[in-house]
């Protein structure tokens, strides 16, 4: 009888003792909340671009161009003639599956602390019959850490289009050099 009554008496103080009916705090996420939206309008599209750089996040990047799955339009790239005579047979045949590596070869050289930064100047956006024409300066950092430059500058052209979620897309990209700096398709080239 005592035994019982011992087990009784104690148990009720080892649970109050545990604290397993308080609530906890909630963990702090590991991980930045996504930034990625759906591509309602052409901004946020430009957003979603520069954002998926900043967090090196290839899958928001790859988002931001036309899906053989939702469009019938291909994605084309028109890479600087610079980088062309460069390396002719890799960006001479540029596909979505490049860009995804590319991204992902790059993304693996910088730090995780570090983000890729873009900054698009003196932009000029026109809407023509079912697509957008957006170009714009841009200056690219990115912080690696090979013996290649870390910043490239150039002119980029996108021709923006709606795919079959009506959600914007990139569809053609053409990269022009503007200055000293490599563009960004030497960039590509180096590390595809």
């Amino acid at each position: 009888m005592k035994t019982i009554f011992k087990i009784f008496f104690i148990f009720p103080i080892l649970l109050i003792g545990c604290d397993i009916f308080t609530t906890r705090d909630a963990e702090i996420p590991l991980l930045p909340r996504d930034s990625f939206q759906t591509a309602v309008t052409p901004e946020i599209l430009i957003e979603n671009f520069v954002n998926s750089l900043r967090d090196k996040n290839p899958d928001n990047y790859v988002a931001c161009f036309a899906d053989s799955s939702f469009s019938t339009i291909p994605f084309l790239f028109s890479p600087s003639s610079e980088a062309l005579s460069q390396f002719p047979d890799l960006l001479n045949d540029w596909t979505i599956k490049n860009e995804r590596q590319y991204f992902i070869n790059i993304a693996n050289k910088i730090t995780a602390d570090q983000p890729m930064t873009l900054v698009l100047d003196q932009v000029n956006q026109s809407l023509q019959g079912d697509s957008v024409f957006y170009e714009a300066s841009y200056a690219l950092n990115v912080p690696h850490t090979d013996q290649f430059p870390i910043n490239y500058a150039g002119v980029l052209r996108f021709n923006i289009k709606r795919d079959s979620r009506a959600v914007y897309v990139i569809s053609f990209w053409q990269d022009i050099k503007n200055g000293e700096l490599p563009t960004w398709s030497e960039l590509k080239g180096r590390y595809y």
